[in-house]
């Protein structure tokens, strides 16, 4: 499945060299891209044209990255962009806080400009409808429509991710079946070696939260993962 050529992405980042670095390979890989070197100049850009994506250091003087996060979430004209945060591998918590906020991936510094390029390429990706799929799903109260990507509860829109409206659909097309973290995070995340397992579980309760009394659906299976199931 081919990536539409030249889709923006938005860097944000205060350090010259790594903003340098990460145009540079981004550029290389055929994406356009425009930066920002702080949180408030990061807005501004994303509200006057909205992204494909914005990469997002938490480090940043005056308004910082989790600030930043949160408010492209409430925008609506930035709501859905996809964004991974760059952040210090000491930063644990902060990775942990920036998922809760709606982030849809993380990478940490120092970090590979390859591995970069593909976590980019791997969360657009995701934005793109599945082929050879029904393009509604529905159980009781939910209704996805996969074509359009979009997710409804008693008819009222909710606001998914990118990440979130994948695993939600991956989940409903299993239905009944036990999905293990590792699993989801090979299908959903598309990460082919290990990384933190509670990425999906910060992902799940974010989902459980925006679904409401259709989270019923979403069951956890205690030391396995977690499965969709009808009851």
């Amino acid at each position: 499945m081919r990536l539409d050529v030249k889709r923006k992405i938005l860097v944000v980042d205060d350090e010259p060299d790594a903003l340098e670095l990460i145009e540079f390979n981004l550029r290389d890989a055929g994406f356009d891209v425009i930066t920002a070197s702080d949180g408030a100049e990061a807005l501004k850009k994303a509200k006057q044209s909205p992204p494909a994506l914005v990469l997002l250091d938490l480090m940043l003087p005056e308004v910082d990255g989790l600030e930043v996060c949160k408010l492209l979430r409430r925008d609506p004209a930035t709501a859905g962009v996809p964004i991974i945060m760059l952040t210090a591998k000491a930063a644990e918590i902060d990775r942990v806080l920036g998922l809760e906020l709606g982030a849809d991936d993380y990478v940490t510094k120092p970090f590979s400009p390859r591995e970069l390029v593909l976590r980019v390429k791997s969360v657009l990706r995701r934005q793109q409808v599945p082929e050879a799929k029904p393009d509604k799903l529905t159980c009781g109260e939910l209704t996805v429509d996969v074509a359009r990507h979009q997710a409804s509860v008693s008819g009222k829109k909710v606001e998914l991710t990118a990440t979130e409206f994948k695993l939600l659909v991956l989940l409903i097309q299993r239905r009944g079946r036990v999905q293990s973290r590792e699993q989801l995070l090979k299908d959903v995340w598309e990460y082919d070696h290990f990384i933190d397992t509670r990425t999906v579980d910060t992902h799940m309760r974010r989902l459980r939260e925006k679904l409401g009394k259709a989270s019923r659906f979403l069951d956890t299976v205690r030391g396995v993962g977690y499965r969709f199931t009808e009851n």
